[in-house]
């Protein structure tokens, strides 16, 4: 009579989701990775949750002893008293000159021999769990493909039908790379280790196969932390729309910038600011998302490029006070390093910040400050685009309204040029520019899209200073904005009096 077979954990919740439940009982599955992976260390959190469940579990090590699996568990804070190592390694002399070569001798100890003190051990302890680390050795004593695969066959019958989950760890030190076992495995994990250039190496894992259930295919981002593996998903693993309810349109709370965009933005929608450096791309996302505090609501601002201080001290200087909603838990800033993020862990970033709060108030603003930020942390500008979309989708359902500031490269005309194009993926976008008028550098804005309903068509000045922000009327003497070099050939009088303290502000 067959067993009937359940899901039992993995040890890591998401790995979990991301399996479709866990792992399929009594099955044996393959972990594979490049030494440095978090082979070991997702085999322990295996091993533990067995612990925790009250069952059974064997590691048997064939490449590391007992003081460096101890090792490895007390860097991670974890008690591995409940969990059965036993180290098959060779019995001789390890002073011996010829053994230090390798741990096994092929010439004295046989693959046959080997493998018969592990069953042996086996049926002795009678786990529910079982760890086998490292396939590369019984490789390296099977000699050639066809014994190997042979007792890799042994190994799968021996374990059918004896109520006991294994996974094997594989390095992937094979010169040919076979696939052997993993035609054999019911399922196989692969973990990726990628040196960056500059900042931390980048980890992910995928999901080879898994027969009989439906998993989130794809690469997923993950760190080895302090307590195991941290799993950063796609999006399509976690996804869950969060529930919200129609809301007015996001406004800035400056009359005439939202008379510019026709009204405010629609919720759920998204905002490129384009423009040079200095322009004012952040301080207005930083008004919209002041703004959407004022009304109660939560915004939560990802600073690439500047400091928390930098940002506070620029916007009270401008009349918007940000630890006063810091405090008042509306408003969350959150610094992002280019160099230590992966853009799987940015997602879950934000996945994360977006959830609601206790008292139920849902976040309406999501600030990106900038794209040029998060183009850093791509391992491959080729992606940027794929993951962009997936994490505005994930937004706009949730009805969150995104606010994406790109910096162009250069400051005026054909020297500026766009990092990345992502204004097919935006909404609305929304140009900045420099301009020259009467001997002084000002700033421009104008709306260039906007796909949820009219919006003005001229160009505005924009101005910050004196603890406001202006923005003026319709400047129609304007040539030349969208090529970089805007030329004034108006009357200065429909300029922004600078010395004027009429002011149409954010406050």
């Amino acid at each position: 009579m067959v067993k009937p077979t359940v899901d039992i954990s993995s040890g890591n919740e998401t790995l979990d989701a991301i399996l479709g439940g866990g792992f399929t009982s009594n099955r044996i599955y393959l972990l594979d990775g490049h030494p440095g992976a978090g082979k070991t260390t997702l085999g322990m959190q295996f091993l533990l949750e067995g612990v925790r469940l009250g069952e059974k579990g064997l590691y048997v090590s064939l490449s590391e002893t007992k003081d460096e699996l101890y090792g490895i568990a007390e860097s991670h804070g974890w008690d591995l008293s409940g969990i059965e190592i036993y180290e098959l390694v060779d019995p001789t002399d390890p002073l011996d000159a010829e053994s230090q070569y390798t741990i096994f001798q092929p010439s004295e100890v046989e693959l046959g021999e080997t493998t018969r003190r592990m069953l042996q051990r086996v049926e002795d302890l009678n786990p529910r769990r079982v760890v086998l680390d490292s396939l590369s050795e019984l490789r390296l004593l099977a000699q050639n493909s066809l014994r190997y695969r042979r007792q890799i066959l042994a190994l799968k019958q021996f374990f059918v039908g004896r109520d006991c989950t294994v996974v094997f760890l594989d390095d992937k030190t094979s010169a040919d790379n076979d696939l052997q076992l993993q035609s054999l495995a019911h399922g196989v994990i692969s973990l990726d280790r990628n040196p960056s250039d500059f900042g931390s190496e980048q980890r992910r894992l995928r999901i080879v196969k898994f027969r009989g259930r439906r998993f989130v295919s794809g690469w997923h981002d993950f760190d080895i932390q302090y307590g195991g593996i941290q799993i950063y998903p796609r999006i399509e693993a976690s996804y869950q729309e969060l529930s919200w309810a129609k809301t007015t349109r996001v406004l800035s709370g400056n009359s005439s910038l939202d008379g510019l965009l026709g009204d405010g933005i629609a919720p759920g929608t998204s905002t490129l600011m384009l423009g040079p450096a200095g322009v004012g791309k952040s301080t207005c996302s930083t008004l919209f998302a002041v703004t959407a505090c004022r009304r109660g609501e939560r915004a939560v601002i990802f600073a690439f490029d500047e400091s928390k201080e930098t940002l506070r001290m620029r916007s009270a200087g401008l009349g918007m006070n940000l630890e006063e909603y810091e405090e008042a838990g509306l408003l969350e800033i959150q610094l992002v390093n280019p160099g230590d993020v992966s853009p799987g862990r940015f997602a879950h970033l934000v996945r994360q910040a977006v959830q609601p709060s206790e008292d139920g108030t849902r976040v309406s603003i999501v600030v990106i400050d900038s794209l040029n930020g998060y183009l850093s942390a791509m391992p491959e500008e080729r992606f940027l685009h794929i993951q962009m979309h997936e994490l505005l989708h994930y937004l706009g359902t949730c009805g969150i309204s995104t606010f994406l500031v790109v910096a162009q490269h250069g400051m005026l005309g054909a020297t500026m040029s766009t990092p990345v194009d992502a204004s097919y993926l935006a909404d609305t976008v929304i140009l900045f520019r420099y301009f020259e008028a009467a001997g002084e550098i000002r700033q421009a804005i104008s709306i260039v899209k906007k796909r949820d309903g009219t919006h003005e068509r001229s160009i505005r000045e924009l101005h910050m200073g004196n603890g406001v922000i202006r923005v003026g009327e319709p400047l129609r003497a304007f040539h030349g904005v969208l090529s970089g070099t805007p030329t004034f050939s108006g009357d200065l009088k429909d300029l922004i009096d600078r010395g004027s303290d009429s002011r149409d502000s954010n406050v």
